[in-house]
């Protein structure tokens, strides 16, 4: 189990150093919002480059408020600027949390995330999606649940009873840490995202051969579990096939 946080131009100045020391292993930076590249988070480039020098693996996420598949399909492709050059350990994510994007219902949503998540999956890009417990289970389809790794926002808790399978948890957005002025959000991740998307050549990064069968654990469900399950991804001549796996 890795721990992580995750921030966005809200936290202001930070001291990676600092929050490496006190025992960060990843950390999820809001890369932006919205559909115009102008939305870009004011402080995304100096978060990316602050964590990657201190040592610090990332990812990111994008925040939407599209109301329609076409509006979220322009989020995707501003997202994908906005990220251009850049390389990531852990997954981009698309950040689904409008109460106005749930209004639209459980068939809606689920089309509107699978159409930004195919987007910047087919650009080289290993995706998943954000949302609290019950909007992830109430909102989306197991399509999408167990076609992309979930990052779950579950607080108050000493474990999440999310009942689909997910790699990481968002289990606090109070916390403290030196490096780091007022709260902010707390994470574990249960997967070694690292070694799965650098050996796929995802996120920026190169494969050597990417014509060789590869098969890459990625998304261990957590304890609390019945039934132990991991989602895999295989790449067979630059074609990629993804899905779980469960435990007889």
């Amino acid at each position: 189990m890795l721990k992580g946080i995750d921030v966005s131009y809200h936290n202001g100045s930070l001291d990676w150093n600092k929050i490496k020391s006190a025992g960060v292993d990843f950390a999820i930076l809001r890369a932006g919002y919205g559909k115009l590249i102008s939305q870009k988070d004011k402080k995304f480039e100096e978060y990316y480059s602050g964590a990657k020098q201190a040592g610090i693996p990332v990812g990111c996420y994008w925040y939407s408020y599209a109301k329609s598949v076409s509006e979220i399909q322009t989020e995707a492709e501003v997202f994908l600027q906005a990220i251009k050059g850049k390389q990531f350990e852990y997954p981009v994510y698309l950040d689904f949390e409008e109460s106005s994007q749930f209004a639209l219902g459980r068939v809606k949503c689920s089309e509107m995330a699978k159409a930004f998540l195919e987007i910047v999956e087919k650009a080289g890009y290993f995706t998943g999606l954000y949302s609290s417990k019950s909007h992830l289970e109430t909102y989306f389809t197991e399509e999408i649940l167990y076609r992309y790794t979930v990052w779950v926002a579950h607080y108050g808790v000493a474990q999440t009873t999310y009942k689909h399978p997910y790699a990481m948890w968002q289990y606090s957005e109070t916390g403290t840490l030196n490096g780091i002025s007022g709260k902010f959000d707390m994470n574990y991740c249960y997967a070694d995202f690292q070694t799965a998307i650098k050996g796929l050549g995802l996120n920026g990064f190169n494969k050597e051969d990417s014509t060789v069968e590869t098969v890459e654990k990625y998304a261990e469900t957590a304890p609390t579990t019945d039934r132990k399950s991991i989602g895999i991804q295989v790449l067979v001549d630059g074609a990629q096939y993804s899905g779980t796996v469960y435990q007889d």
